[in-house]
């Protein structure tokens, strides 16, 4: 073989030394790129979702795109919702405010009568040239009745709205409804549904979703996905009732004295279980449980897409529910209450190079969600927003806390409007009903999770309810100190005293 001469030799390293420099530079010319385009966000809500699921715990709902989710996400164990209704939490959510400032505690008050000029979540990223879509429900619809409309949408919000109807609002005649004496919105009614994903309307929702992932690929968006279910009427195609045999279907656990050291402000359904008996409480939870796991396979959709388009690496995804769901605890159903199971929400947040398999037990709230997209994605964000953002426990989910989570709800009692507050902090729960007059609850989550022994009997733990009951306190007055503090008289015309 004939040797390399010394210039040969010289000539070829000089070779292989440009190459590895254009490699080097190109990679570090392509990171530079890609930390310098903008985040896309993903945000998918579940109507109606509690934490019953495979991807928090609980086995025996399947939930296998979810899990996928949390693989490489941040799961929030202590999240909770500021009031535990649709349009209460969404306007809250979305705007970043309390209910006490947005005043809205019912299905039918838009917060744009409240506050004309907020900047909502969707609002700012498109203010701030994202394309801003939404398909299927994010701010308020009446479920089943509006699906296929705009319900209570708020169209500044958008560039974009999609409206899908599909066979399960066609085929409301074949439910099976063990409620009939309620209005089908709040009826415990079920299919077992015909045909196949693609014609019911979440899966719509979800294809919709992927055709204008691709559509707007190259261009930074705020896409929000709003799947109805698990909402009743529970609908969802038949496979997804056969994971779930109707005798495997467990009940919530029931002690005959839980309702003996209650306030009676604490009940929504006073009918306990609504009269149904155990084998109707299976076939509403097995409904339940299947819409969960129909819109799971909607989100691995989505999911597979952000793969597919290699959006995966640049996209942050949140995915929430309104507020939690009781199927049965304490003898309650749906949402309504200040229990665990309804005031608690699901909360998954998953961000590139941040996040990655990691769940948090501090206590946060649906608030916190609008500064913390607004912090990661450089905007910023209106003043006076009342959540904290997240990103210190995205990056470290045990670093030091001490944010606590406020819900409350209305009730009528003895025909006068009443307001319950309940605080959660990482071991309690303390509740007030009309301010204390009508009823006090504390609850220890390490001794009791299931919360049937109300400690607010007694002297025992009075040091415990003297500074919870100032958190609630203070929560109040703050209100006060917001940019829209001169509209809480808005609040006393609708019969809600307001502390002042």
């Amino acid at each position: 073989m004939k040797p390399f001469k010394l210039y040969e030799v010289y000539s070829w390293l000089l070779v292989i030394s440009s190459v590895l420099f254009m490699s080097h530079t190109s990679q570090r010319d392509k990171n530079q790129n890609l930390q310098k385009k903008k985040y896309n966000i993903l945000f998918i809500a579940s109507d109606d979702l509690n934490n019953d699921m495979e991807c928090y715990g609980f086995s025996f709902v399947k939930t296998p795109n979810l899990n996928r989710l949390v693989a490489r996400a941040t799961r929030f164990d202590r999240a909770y919702n500021q009031y535990p209704l649709c349009n209460p939490s969404r306007a809250s959510l979305l705007t970043g405010y309390r209910p006490d400032v947005t005043g809205v505690y019912n299905l039918q008050k838009n917060f744009r009568e409240t506050l004309p000029n907020a900047i909502t979540l969707p609002q700012l990223f498109m203010n701030n040239g994202y394309y801003s879509a939404r398909i299927g429900k994010i701010f308020h619809y009446g479920v089943p009745t509006q699906i296929g409309t705009n319900g209570m949408d708020d169209f500044v919000s958008w560039n974009q709205r999609v409206n899908p109807k599909g066979r399960d609002k066609t085929e409301e005649s074949k439910l099976t409804n063990l409620t009939p004496n309620v209005p089908l919105g709040g009826a415990l009614s079920y299919l077992a549904a015909d045909g196949s994903d693609d014609e019911q309307t979440d899966g719509m929702v979800a294809n919709e979703a992927i055709q204008l992932m691709k559509e707007n690929k190259d261009h930074p968006f705020f896409l929000a996905v709003g799947f109805y279910r698990p909402h009743c009427p529970f609908v969802a195609p038949k496979k997804y009732f056969d994971l779930y045999p109707l005798d495997k279907v467990p009940l919530p656990k029931e002690v005959a004295s839980d309702w003996n050291d209650k306030p009676e402000a604490a009940k929504f359904i006073k009918d306990l279980n609504l009269g149904l008996d155990e084998a109707q409480r299976r076939e509403v939870l097995r409904a339940y449980y299947a819409s969960i796991s129909f819109m799971d396979a909607q989100v691995g959709k989505l999911l597979d897409e952000l793969d597919r388009l290699k959006l995966t690496d640049n996209t942050i995804i949140v995915f929430w529910s309104d507020h939690g769901y009781n199927v049965g605890q304490h003898g309650q159903w749906q949402k309504h209450s200040l229990f665990e199971h309804s005031a608690r929400t699901p909360l998954i947040i998953a961000v590139p190079n941040i996040t990655a398999g990691k769940s948090s037990g501090r206590t946060v709230e649906l608030l916190d969600i609008y500064p913390t997209l607004a912090e990661l994605c450089g905007l910023t964000a209106p003043a006076g927003l009342q959540g904290k953002s997240l990103v210190s426990l995205l990056k470290n989910p045990g670093s030091t806390w001490n944010k606590a989570a406020f819900t409350q709800v209305t009730r009528i009692l003895n025909g006068q409007i009443i307001m319950g507050r309940s605080v959660r902090t990482e071991k309690w729960r303390y509740t007030e009903w009309n301010e204390g007059k009508d009823g006090i609850e504390l609850y220890n989550y390490t001794n009791d999770p299931d919360e049937f022994i109300n400690l607010a009997k007694g002297t025992r733990y009075r040091e415990e309810i003297k500074n919870l009951s100032s958190l609630l306190k203070k929560n109040s007055s703050d209100l006060l100190f917001t940019p829209y503090k001169n509209q809480v008289d808005s609040l006393i015309k609708q019969g809600v005293r307001v502390r002042q």
